[in-house]
């Protein structure tokens, strides 16, 4: 049970914000909407603060905007338990009821910790594959990549792949694998078959490009979930909250999407043919952009043609054409796509400052 209620609780009155950093420095998922006598009003879990921001709702709202949220979400009501509750009661409730955290309350109410599914059940590997597409060839990104492939270019001292590996590993993810073309040689002989960095590679070697997805053709038939990371992408991403909102809302495929904001420099007019009809000054354009990283079940890639060019928004138009469930994952951590030479920098920058 985790019981440090400084780090687990929140009032009604605090902002989103508070909540999400709550959320990242307890490490279960939830924080607790509580009173000032520490009894429950409310849950907010990490997929709640991620469907909010699909929803446009701003970090700095109050925790409370979640919770009128929370009537369409799959978990609306709270899901607890006596603090007196039996190991083994507690762990048919998560399943029966598909929650991963229960706060534990006392007689009046008041809480006195959580406890969540990975403390009944560890799970030091994550269920789930990975394949990191590392087989393009950089080229906005010359001349640094001339003599090296894009994933191998250092940042923090280690190659950005060894990075992207670190992370998969720190998530529990040990069957990797890396899919490349340019340059090859170079990540095979780095990385070798896995086992220094503690996991272990199969690399999918494409002889021609065959575009951003072409290589899960190439994949072994697995039983497991499979995540898609470019190999261009800084991120913190929690890649097992990824696993958890692709489950608990029994997607097909799930793309994580970042919030990205431009402006436009002019005055926008409004027209309705000939009529202006009114004026933006310098309207701020707000869309969710692919953020290069998807969770797939095992059956997606066998929309991939084996040895054929294909790119990974086809694969999603056809899903989607098919009737499957394809939603998106808002990615709320660190994230930096490294595609022209001042992204790099950024990285590099990022890095030395602790800021990734």
């Amino acid at each position: 049970m985790f019981s440090n209620l400084s780090i687990l609780c929140v009032q009604p009155s605090a902002s989103i914000r508070q909540a999400v950093a709550c959320i990242d420095r307890n490490s279960c998922g939830i924080v607790l909407v509580v009173d000032d006598e520490k009894r429950l009003l409310d849950t907010v879990t990490d997929g709640d603060v991620r469907r909010a921001l699909l929803a446009g709702v701003d970090l700095d709202s109050p925790v409370n905007v979640i919770v009128k949220h929370k009537v369409s979400s799959p978990h609306p009501h709270p899901v607890t338990a006596p603090v007196t509750i039996e190991p083994s009661e507690l762990l048919c409730l998560m399943q029966e009821r598909s929650v991963r955290q229960i706060p534990l309350l006392d007689g009046q109410g008041r809480v006195v910790g959580v406890t969540t599914l990975d403390e009944l059940l560890p799970r030091d590997v994550l269920p789930l594959q990975a394949i990191v597409m590392a087989g393009g060839y950089g080229t906005r990104l010359q001349p640094l990549t001339e003599d090296l492939p894009k994933p191998m270019l250092p940042v923090g001292g280690k190659p950005l792949l060894e990075l992207i590996i670190e992370q998969l590993r720190g998530a529990g993810i040990r069957r990797l694998n890396i899919a490349t073309h340019y340059k090859s040689d170079i990540i095979t002989q780095h990385f070798g078959d896995g086992r220094e960095f503690g996991v272990e590679i199969q690399y999918v070697e494409e002889h021609r490009p065959l575009g951003t997805a072409g290589a899960l053709g190439l994949l072994e038939v697995s039983d497991e979930p499979l995540l898609v990371i470019n190999g261009d992408i800084l991120t913190r991403v929690d890649f097992r909250a990824m696993l958890d909102f692709h489950r608990e809302h029994q997607a097909d495929m799930t793309v994580a999407v970042k919030r990205h904001e431009v402006e436009i420099p002019y005055g926008v007019v409004e027209t309705n043919g000939v009529q202006v009809i009114g004026l933006l000054e310098k309207p701020v354009l707000r869309h969710f952009i692919n953020a290069g990283i998807y969770l797939l079940n095992p059956g997606v890639c066998q929309h991939v043609p084996n040895g054929q060019s294909c790119d990974m928004p086809d694969v999603i138009r056809k899903l989607i054409a098919q009737g499957q469930r394809v939603i998106s994952f808002p990615v709320r951590e660190y994230w930096l796509d490294i595609g022209q030479t001042q992204d790099y920098k950024q990285a590099v920058t990022d890095v030395e400052n602790r800021k990734f």
